[in-house]
């Protein structure tokens, strides 16, 4: 089993699109035929025929209730096709999070193998989609790596090879209650097209990105070419923005003008108004947290370090555009983890092109211009505060700090820390202190993220990771020392837990867990006390210095009931990433009634000279408007949410972070030039999203 997280994170990077047109479908599985329902593996589901689909009623006894429909032959060979659909309806009178994952033989959840999220309203009937994506050639690799997704669609996170699936899983996920639904016909569609780039010599593809950090080799709408192009778009956009000024019935704060009056405290707060949960700005409106992502010009950084060839004229030493030069050694994964690399900032170079020397300064004023123009009112996580500080539009502030670690525990950024070390509530003090004569207690800050999709795991995985790590662990310790005060002796514990240790000083020293079971009450405890600790110290630390302003969370992928219910006992609003489709219908575990504020979310596509979809795939611009809409009216309607912030404001590098990540996620490009359909979706929602929000 892997974490949900994972789960997203396979499901959505496995949506890079590889070019395609319409094709004949290839069914996969029809209902409707002589299909022999004996041949579906249930797991707490029970299945049957009817009116040409193949109905499927799940319990909630089972981790991973549901069916596996493995294929009629040795394999089915997708490697001439794009995406594979199927269509299911929700029977239920709940929402459905749906799981579909695709097999290679040798699939364990994680390895050879693809699995995509969907959610359903009551009563919904829609297609799934999922596209299947390509491994790098292998005589491209030495040359392209540092990116997760590369020229042609092609992609660094490669777990499926479409001509050797076996199987499909379709499960829901640690229900609460019984789901029923039906699926109709399963089938692959398009038409996959090898890509013309394949075959070029080495000396006529190389290099492949030009001076405005764009694919050479590819033309698309609104693709800069010239200087002159530049001028064009500055000038289309500025009479956009002149047409576009921004709702009219927005307060200054972006609150609702024409809504009712509530109390105003001067600052952002939480109500319950007519069973919904919003913010309040500080003049006393309701207000909803329309806002984005790392809003400022660092996007376009990517490193250049063993890898000039990729890059047709970079500036040289000395010259002008020589002040984008950087370094990095931020690099959780991918080719540059460990490593500290000379970078270039694409998108900085190219608004000191648009908009002169005093780039910066004109920028920053736009940007406010911008948001409020797309219906925007926040500028969220890990933005400018040269930008954000400028009290123009309300915002977000992102609290990093250090500590000693837990080393027993994982974690895809990284291990949790050791929230009983005296490092812990240290280090989190100074961060906040930092805050205090800049954006503590100011009226335009919502308030505080801490920390970002660490991971939680289940009810007792800290407290294993605990028991895994070295003796010195001031955890560990602690640990210990309330298993002392409940047993008195190692005896008792020894009896309890099954073990045979001959000492208290012997627990300490071992790294090896006790047998989950037998432990389980103990290992929940000392969870939900690590939780606590985790919450509380932070809450404290924000307070003491900005007893106005919010704790926003954490900013959680998933999280379980008894860490949800902490982070409502501390956190005014709990901040979840969903990179799903809608989220009309989430929950917080035993339906928590708490305000939710999502923190990332986007879409993204390969029309537009991009490498890699980001992790919401779409087929094209207007899809991805569409998406937007969708997305965002689905949290508009869901009673708990108070905001939804997209991820982010402009693409990243053509050829990737640190990380590798090199996503079509902006709403802008690498040259600052506006994604003219996605944001005339924002404003479609955000001009109205009051009325809508209250009236649904």
């Amino acid at each position: 089993m892997i974490c949900l997280r994972e789960f997203l994170i396979w499901s959505c990077s496995l949506c890079s699109i590889i070019s395609s047109q319409t094709g004949s479908d290839q069914t996969l599985f029809d209902f409707s035929q002589d299909f022999d329902v004996n041949t579906v593996q249930t797991q707490d589901a029970e299945v049957k025929l009817s009116d040409g689909a193949l109905h499927v009623a799940t319990g909630h006894s089972a981790t991973w209730p549901g069916i596996t429909l493995k294929l009629p032959k040795d394999k089915w060979d997708l490697s001439n096709r794009t995406f594979l659909t199927m269509e299911v309806k929700n029977k239920g009178k709940k929402g459905l999070a749906l799981f579909w994952r695709i097999d290679n033989p040798g699939a364990d959840g994680s390895k050879n193998c693809i699995t995509h999220k969907e959610t359903f309203r009551p009563g919904e009937k829609k297609e799934i989609k999922v596209f299947l994506k390509r491994e790098l050639p292998e005589h491209m690799k030495p040359k392209l790596f540092g990116m997760r997704g590369f020229p042609g669609g092609f992609v660094h996170e490669f777990n499926l090879n479409p001509a050797n699936v076996n199987q499909f899983v379709i499960f829901v996920h640690r229900p609460d209650e019984d789901h029923n639904f039906e699926i109709h016909n399963i089938k692959a569609g398009g038409v996959y097209e090898k890509s013309e780039w394949l075959d070029m010599p080495e000396e006529e593809f190389f290099p492949m990105i030009d001076i405005y950090g764009q694919f050479i080799h590819k033309d698309w709408p609104n693709k800069t070419k010239s200087p002159e192009d530049l001028e064009e778009h500055k000038k289309t956009e500025s009479d956009d923005l002149e047409k576009h000024p921004g709702p009219k019935k927005w307060t200054k704060y972006g609150g609702w003008l024409e809504g009712p009056e509530l109390k105003a405290t001067g600052f952002f707060r939480t109500e319950k108004y007519k069973g919904k949960w919003w913010l309040v700005d500080p003049k006393g409106s309701l207000f909803w947290s329309h806002g984005i992502d790392c809003v400022g010009a660092a996007n376009g950084t990517t490193p250049i370090t063993d890898r000039e060839y990729l890059f047709k004229n970079l500036p040289e030493e000395g010259s002008p555009f020589a002040k984008f030069y950087g370094e990095g050694s931020w690099a959780p994964h991918n080719y540059y983890e460990g490593k500290t690399y000379k970078t270039y900032n694409f998108t900085a170079s190219n608004l000191m092109r648009k908009y002169g020397e005093e780039w910066y300064k004109q920028f920053a004023d736009l940007t406010h211009r911008r948001l409020r123009s797309w219906g925007m009112n926040t500028i969220a996580n890990w933005s400018d505060q040269g930008i954000y500080r400028m009290q123009r539009t309300p915002y977000t502030v992102s609290v990093g700090f250090g500590g000693k670690l837990l080393e027993g525990s994982t974690g895809y950024w990284g291990k949790f820390r050791d929230v009983f070390d005296t490092s812990f509530e240290e280090n989190i003090k100074k961060s906040m202190a930092y805050q205090k004569d800049r954006t503590a207690n100011d009226p335009w800050c919502i308030g505080y993220f801490v920390d970002n999709e660490m991971t939680w795991g289940d009810e007792v995985s800290l407290a294993i990771a605990t028991l895994s790590s070295p003796p010195d662990q001031s955890a560990k310790k602690v640990f210990i020392d309330d298993l002392k005060a409940k047993y008195n002796t190692i005896e008792k514990l020894n009896e309890a837990w099954g073990t045979d240790h001959n000492a208290w000083g012997a627990l300490l020293k071992t790294q090896e867990p006790p047998e989950r079971g037998k432990a389980y009450d103990d290992l929940v405890t000392f969870y939900v006390k690590t939780c606590d600790k985790y919450f509380s110290t932070i809450r404290s630390a924000i307070k003491g210095v900005a007893p106005n302003n919010l704790y926003l969370g954490c900013r959680f992928t998933w999280a379980n009931q008894k860490l949800a219910e902490v982070a409502a006992k501390y956190c005014d609003i709990i901040s979840y990433n969903f990179y799903t489709r809608e989220i009309e219908e989430h929950r917080l575990p035993k339906d928590i009634d708490h305000p939710v504020v999502v923190g990332e979310f986007h879409f993204g596509a390969l029309d537009r000279g991009m490498f890699h979809t980001g992790l919401g795939p779409v087929e094209n611009q207007d899809a991805r408007a569409e998406a937007y809409i969708n997305y965002v009216h689905s949290a508009l309607e869901n009673p708990r949410i108070v905001g939804t912030h997209w991820f982010q404001y402009g693409d990243q590098a053509t050829t990737g972070r640190g990380d590798g990540e090199n996503y079509q996620i902006g709403f802008l490009d690498i040259v600052d030039t506006p994604y003219t359909a996605t944001i005339e979706a924002c404003r479609q929602v955000g001009y109205n999203m009051y009325e809508y929000r209250l009236n649904r």
